[in-house]
């Protein structure tokens, strides 16, 4: 996959997470900051069924993890990984601070 390819990509996942009314929905790229990934997606649901709404209405990912109940699911699109949170979850792990 090319650049222009997986910025794409990680802007159309993004749509797809704002379209399922998920919160604070940011993009970030990590081109030379990270070995496995371009960009990373990360956004907010309001519980554990929006989070399984969020991913499921997703397109069809190489690779899920992690349960809703959790708080915490990454979907594996190779050049572009998205992480939907619970709010909880997310001030937690604080994933943005690496990345920003």
């Amino acid at each position: 996959m090319t650049v222009a390819d997986s910025e794409k990509l990680a802007a159309e996942l993004a749509k797809a997470l704002e379209d399922g009314k998920a919160v604070d929905v940011k993009t970030y790229d990590v081109r030379g900051k990270s070995g496995f990934t371009d960009f990373f997606v990360v956004a907010t649901g309001a519980a554990a069924p929006h989070l399984k709404a969020l991913v499921r209405d997703l397109p069809k990912a190489n690779r899920v993890s992690g349960e809703p109940d959790s708080g915490w699911v990454v979907a594996d699109y190779v050049d572009v990984v998205v992480h939907v949170f619970s709010a909880e979850a997310r001030a937690y792990y604080a994933l943005e601070k690496l990345w920003a």
